[in-house]
């Protein structure tokens, strides 16, 4: 029998299983759903803290704020010395006007409280940006531990506090995503195995003959195993389609919260390609559940 006419008839006699016991298929069909949305909103949440590291990160740098009184020489020294640091990029010299400049923008019409200061309060810096690779907490670590102490710098800012909780942050969520999702896809192939073993025990009389007239092992147990794949397919497909429909029917209810801990930064479904890996997930799950029931039915 040629390949495609094999697959085809092992796709039919799937399918055939399934329509003989659809209340069993519904509930492995709705576990592999469940398990994915709850693992899929944790993959989603993470994937979203993670974008906004990486926007904070191109716009990462550290500033040194100089001492009163120093000279133009002095402050070139200090931006050249600065330059020489592991994982510097670029360093500019920021003096008292610029700074004062750039506060009166970002006060807007607060900018009225200092026309009564008779002189600049605010102190020269510099800016100083990270290779791109090194846009990271390890990073800031080394420049602000490499300049903290040296004369003429009186102190140093970075995001590096940030950066480092945001990073905790992200390692919880993406640990209790992991765990919860052991402990669901566990559930699932349980109940998975379980639906393929009735299956198979229901149609013992067919595996019989089928043996009988010679048909491998491979062959009889193909259309289960294709079984517990559509059934995980079909639970990966509806898990993407409520995580689309919560994410857009939720989402706005949500939107303060999230502004806190996305930064401002929109938030982003998965892409197509994330979206068939989930379905692609549940597929697996699917066929894992079967090949266990096959392996446990086999024994015994």
């Amino acid at each position: 029998m040629p390949l495609a006419s094999r697959l085809g008839c092992f796709v039919r006699s799937a399918v055939r299983g399934i329509a003989a016991s659809p209340v069993t298929s519904a509930v492995a069909v709705a576990t592999i759903a469940i398990t994915l949305v709850l693992v899929g909103a944790f993959a989603l949440l993470v994937s979203n803290m993670e974008a906004l590291l990486d926007e904070f990160g191109d716009a990462l740098h550290v500033t040194a704020f100089l001492e009163e009184g120093l000279t133009d020489a002095a402050r070139r020294e200090l931006a050249n010395v600065a330059g020489t640091v592991e994982g510097v990029e670029s360093v500019r010299l920021v003096d008292k006007q610029e700074a004062l400049e750039r506060f009166r923008r970002g006060v807007g019409r607060g900018a009225a409280l200092l026309e009564g200061l008779s002189e600049n309060p605010l102190p020269a810096s510099l800016e100083i940006t990270l290779h791109p690779a090194r846009r990271s907490a390890a990073g800031l670590d080394v420049v602000v531990h490499s300049l903290s102490g040296l004369p003429g710098i009186a102190d140093l800012a970075s995001g590096q506090d940030w950066v480092e909780g945001y990073l905790r942050a992200v390692a919880l969520i993406r640990g209790i995503g992991v765990g919860l999702g052991a402990i669901l896809a566990l559930a699932t192939l349980l109940i998975v195995a379980n639906t393929i073993r009735l299956a198979v025990l229901s149609r013992r009389d067919e595996i019989e003959i089928l043996s009988l007239v010679g048909a491998s092992r491979a062959f009889v147990n193909a259309p289960f195993l294709i079984e517990g794949v559509l059934q995980g397919a079909a639970g990966g497909a509806l898990a993407a389609l409520l995580l689309f429909l919560m994410f857009r029917l939720v989402l706005p209810g949500f939107e303060f919260g999230l502004e806190l801990v996305l930064g401002g930064l929109a938030p982003r479904f998965f892409s197509p390609l994330e979206t068939l890996g989930l379905v692609a997930a549940g597929a697996g799950l699917g066929l894992v559940g079967s090949g266990a029931a096959l392996a446990a039915e086999s024994r015994a």
